[in-house]
């Protein structure tokens, strides 16, 4: 019997699914503005932000895209100055959520849940952000530093690309349970901490995890203007 002083746990992507963009597209548009990665560093997503925004391309491959242009330029880039735009991003669109998984947040931490939030995103934006919506632990990409500089090496990749992994490291460390839990996420690379939780909730969920949603019969829900739609 599991004891009485474990919490349980609430895992949020953050990406789409709290936050109406992506910390890490944001990061690296505001990189490019302020001159820390070349202007031409856009030229390596920008086709594929063309085919989203006309629909023939995915999101996915968007942010993909997306995620080549950075890990290409953040070498050589100084923490210092990838900090100070990292705090100005999330000053900036810090309150760009959506009123679901907020309102959601407010309420489990209401109840006593360990609100856990896994994102691709860099850690440090991920960590600021987190830690403004009151979340207690949050997971990120990290990046290694040596000298002040970024050497262009993600850390722990294999553990950042796989949430049901940071799920278990998270539930040993912070002893948690996974008795009543929730999880909330909305792409197919969420698919393997919704699994391990009770209560899956796939919010705006790609095309993907909408179809691995219906054959489970996990909930969906998704907010469109002002209007949020259950189980559709």
């Amino acid at each position: 019997m599991e004891k009485l002083s474990k919490k349980r746990v609430a895992v949020f992507d953050i990406d789409g699914t709290i936050f109406r963009s992506s910390l890490l597209i944001e990061l690296t548009d505001a990189l490019i503005q302020e001159g820390v990665f070349a202007s031409k560093a856009r030229e390596t997503y920008k086709r594929a932000f063309d085919n989203w925004l006309n629909r023939k391309g995915s999101y996915q491959e968007y942010l993909n895209a997306v995620i080549e242009a950075f890990v290409k330029n953040i070498k050589g880039a100084g923490y210092k100055d990838f900090s100070k735009i990292s705090r100005k991003v999330i000053s900036f669109h810090g309150e760009r959520n959506y009123k679901y998984t907020i309102d959601l947040i407010k309420k489990l931490k209401k109840k006593n849940y360990f609100v856990l939030a896994i994102s691709g995103s860099p850690y440090s934006a991920v960590k600021g952000f987190a830690e403004k919506l009151g979340f207690d632990k949050a997971y990120g990409r990290v990046l290694e530093i040596e000298n002040g500089k970024f050497t262009g090496k993600v850390l722990y990749a294999d553990l950042i690309e796989n949430k049901d992994k940071i799920l278990e490291r998270a539930v040993e460390k912070e002893n948690l349970t996974l008795r009543g839990s929730v999880g909330v996420g909305d792409t197919e690379t969420d698919i393997s901490f919704l699994k391990m939780v009770e209560k899956p909730i796939c919010f705006n969920p790609n095309q993907n995890l909408y179809n691995h949603a219906k054959r489970n019969g996990w909930e969906v829900v998704v907010e469109r203007k002002d209007v949020i739609y259950k189980n559709i």
